[in-house]
């Protein structure tokens, strides 16, 4: 009996290998894939509400074009600012190069040896060639978008046809299971990114006014910024920090207003993230903290920028998942903090 668990161990182990380098080395279809799934969740309700009131192709058409909209606009938000960031860069590259020739002397005369390696590796050359190709990056994603349209457009047509297969009696018992589970992780995502796109707008507006207040240069860049890379949590509100605070050293020459502005964001930061999203959020969404951090630089290795923004809709997928079964239910008490009851349906 021990050899036979074993070997089913093994097994199980094996196969979740597989399965993750699949993802990984298959990510060209993958990702939009699972970006299609995840929209496709978010914008069911208004497919199904308008569909009840019009052809179903007028209201896919109108479906997809809203969808498209709220795309084009957090998209582009994110590159825009980037893009004045790289130009402000060129411009003022002098100014950046002349305070880390000071800083890298001054680190030199008080016997700190990693100063010069540190500046060539970190030079202004490095920060211009990071900004411009972030910003390239980002406004290059059209066959990306092409390949999630055509992905959300067949799948909002398959929707019903796919639940009235699951509710077909040769696919029971599991068949209403994970009709369950998908109407409890449509709700859970929908909820999520309502959560996640007002602290975003209220994150953009805060770090705008602040910047404003501050003196801080191109602060609607920096809002845009912030507001866009709030939707990927941690990585996103850490770039959206330090960059500020890098180019209040270029801007004030002072490091105090430096440490000043990176403490303020970081504030910012920490009260909208740490405390109203929480409480907003509610324990319906109630995950550990070590699995976000966990989900997000995970996904991120596996699938880059693209996979830490959907890192932790996948975790959720996970635990309502996971929650459904006994032989696996103990994994979504660990991840979601002990409220594995909300993720069973009822929440």
């Amino acid at each position: 009996m021990t050899g036979t668990g074993n070997n089913r161990t093994m097994g199980h182990l094996a196969t979740g290998i597989l399965v993750l380098a699949m993802l990984y080395f298959g990510q060209s279809i993958f990702v939009p894939l699972t970006f299609s799934l995840f929209i496709i969740a978010l914008a069911w309700p208004m497919q199904a509400a308008l569909q009840r009131r019009m052809p179903q192709l007028l209201a896919l058409l109108i479906t997809l074009s809203l969808t498209i909209i709220i795309i084009i606009a957090v998209g582009s938000s994110i590159a825009w600012g980037f893009t004045k960031l790289g130009q402000w860069l060129l411009v003022n590259a002098g100014r950046f190069q002349a305070i880390y020739a000071d800083w890298t002397m001054w680190l030199d005369e008080h016997g700190i040896a990693v100063a010069g390696p540190l500046a060539e590796r970190f030079d202004v050359n490095w920060l211009v060639r990071f900004t411009q190709g972030l910003a390239l990056r980002l406004n290059s994603v059209a066959g990306f978008a092409v390949l999630v349209f055509i992905f959300v457009m067949l799948g909002l047509l398959e929707v019903e046809d796919f639940k009235a297969r699951l509710r077909l009696p040769g696919a029971q018992p599991y068949g209403e299971t994970i009709l369950a589970a998908n109407r409890d992780i449509g709700d859970k995502l929908r909820r999520f990114m309502v959560v996640r796109s007002f602290a975003s707008v209220l994150t953009g507006l805060i770090v705008w006014g602040f910047a404003l207040a501050a003196g801080l240069e191109l602060a609607a860049a920096w809002g845009a910024i912030a507001f866009a890379l709030n939707y990927i949590p941690f990585l996103g509100p850490l770039i959206a920090t330090v960059f500020p605070t890098l180019f209040a050293i270029a801007q004030f020459e002072s490091w105090q207003m430096a440490v000043i502005v990176f403490i303020c964001l970081n504030l910012i930061q920490f009260v909208i993230g740490s405390y109203l999203e929480p409480l907003l959020t509610g324990a319906s969404l109630a995950i550990s903290p070590f699995a976000v951090i966990f989900a997000v630089f995970f996904w991120s290795f596996m699938w880059g920028l693209a996979g830490a923004f959907i890192g932790v809709p996948i975790l959720i997928v996970f635990i309502v998942y996971c929650a459904q079964f006994p032989n696996s239910r103990w994994i979504a008490t660990l991840l979601s903090g002990g409220a594995v009851d909300k993720f069973e349906g009822r929440g």
